[in-house]
């Protein structure tokens, strides 16, 4: 551990120079934001103890910012438009051009590439990052993964068969990206589920290690995010490729073992033990809900739209998905991409199970988790605006798509600890000059 804290200290002073990034499937930014930095999070949330390098700054008894990364967004796509006026909103004021988001399936803008022969994206692109779709390969959905019918438009194919276009096929687009761009290295991010649907995850890594001459692809691996600080239960498969040829000769070597040495595990080291779990040495306990909702105030007392907003669907009986109540001692389940009658609550009343005494004999009411506290779970910062009104030619934001864009995310503090890693290791990784 030692000596893995002094090479992570040694990188980070020499990888000064900025790398651009260019990220696919963006939705509303939560993996672009991990990888931008510089944005507040729980200090619970830090273990500044295995991550002393981070550089932290403080900001009172319960809040923290993350330092800027080395890493650059000059690339950004999505087809929903409220994930890109969310995106646009909060990154503007970030020193990211509002411009670098491109609301357009990755599929016709690959297509007007081979068509054209124009190279639609940015030059020297050393990173490509991508949560292509993962409805398909939900455990909450019907799991249709690489067999699904439905379009990257949304739409449902005309002769009702899976193709190449199919929202479960969307990765081989990423790779094709991937193809044109060459970066050092990809990073993509699926559920879980993926991995327990027969070989997809095999055939997928053997998909993207085809890329033009040669992708290393890291066996994937589940990260689950109360281990890294979030206080919430949420498991995604990460996928790392690394081009073969901007390697160290030894490096390569290295990360075509069977067991990858910690000192080149590419995968971020875990900062926190999971509820129930036995406590380890150096790790942090998980981060809780009551933690994640510090200094909120209820909805009519809060100025935040974000906190203001919240479902007002009815309770309506456990049979249903999302008619529970967040263990504030614990971890919220997966914040999921959902609508109103499917969002946790925050407090359910006495008559339907609720738990939360202390509040309830407040006479506080039942209610649904609001936006902010999504966001808050997901560790998104409370300056990213989920909701706003509509002012004259100006869209607004509404809490429909707020939720449903937060679900999408990667929490930013998960795709910070993926940077901070790939930042850590950097000169160790790749030839000097690449």
């Amino acid at each position: 551990m030692v000596l893995e804290k002094e090479i992570m200290k040694t990188s980070f002073t020499n990888s000064t120079d900025i790398k651009n990034v260019l990220s696919l499937f963006s939705g509303c930014g939560g993996m672009d934001l991990g990888f931008e930095g510089n944005f507040n999070v729980l200090q619970s949330s830090v273990n500044q103890e295995i991550n002393s390098h981070w550089l932290i700054k403080n900001r009172d008894q319960n809040w923290c910012t993350l330092p800027k990364t080395m890493f650059n967004t000059v690339f950004a796509n999505d087809i929903r438009p409220d994930a890109q006026l969310a995106w646009t909103n909060y990154f503007k004021d970030k020193n990211v051009n509002p411009s670098n988001y491109h609301l357009e399936s990755i599929v016709d803008v690959v297509k007007k590439y081979k068509e054209t022969k124009i190279n639609p994206f940015p030059e020297n692109i050393d990173v490509v990052t991508g949560g292509f779709p993962c409805q398909d390969f939900s455990i909450a959905g019907k799991r249709q993964g690489l067999e699904s019918k439905k379009l990257h438009d949304g739409s449902i194919s005309e002769n009702d068969e899976p193709s190449i276009e199919s929202r479960g096929q969307l990765y081989m687009w990423m790779r094709e990206v991937i193809s044109i761009t060459k970066p050092k290295v990809f990073i993509a991010e699926n559920v879980k589920g993926l991995v327990n649907l027969g070989d997809v995850k095999e055939i997928i890594e053997n998909d993207f290690s085809q890329i033009g001459n040669g992708y290393l692809v890291i066996p994937a691996r589940v990260l689950n995010a109360v281990e890294y600080g979030i206080p919430q239960g949420r498991e995604r498969v990460i996928f790392y490729g690394f081009r073969k040829d901007a390697l160290k000769e030894e490096v390569l070597l290295e990360l075509q073992k069977e067991t990858i040495e910690s000192l080149y595990d590419p995968y971020p080291v875990k900062t926190h033990y999971l509820p129930n779990g036995v406590p380890q040495a150096g790790l942090l306990p998980h981060v809780t809900v009551e933690e994640a909702f510090v200094g909120l105030k209820e909805p009519d007392d809060s100025e935040d739209l974000a906190q203001q907003s919240f479902s007002k669907a009815k309770f309506m009986g456990k049979h249903c998905q999302g008619q529970t109540e967040v263990n504030l001692n614990g971890v919220a389940p997966t914040i999921r991409s959902e609508h109103h009658g499917n969002i946790e609550f925050r407090r359910l009343g006495l008559e339907n199970g609720g738990k939360n005494l202390g509040e309830l004999k407040k006479d506080l009411p039942q209610r649904r988790l609001s936006v902010r506290e999504c966001a808050r779970i997901q560790t998104f910062p409370d300056d990213y605006a989920f909701v706003w009104p509509k002012k004259g030619e100006q869209k607004g934001l509404s809490a429909s798509s707020a939720y449903k864009i937060i679900g999408n995310a990667v929490p930013p503090l998960l795709g910070f600890h993926i940077a901070k890693r790939l930042e850590d290791m950097w000169d160790i990784y790749f030839k000097r000059g690449e």
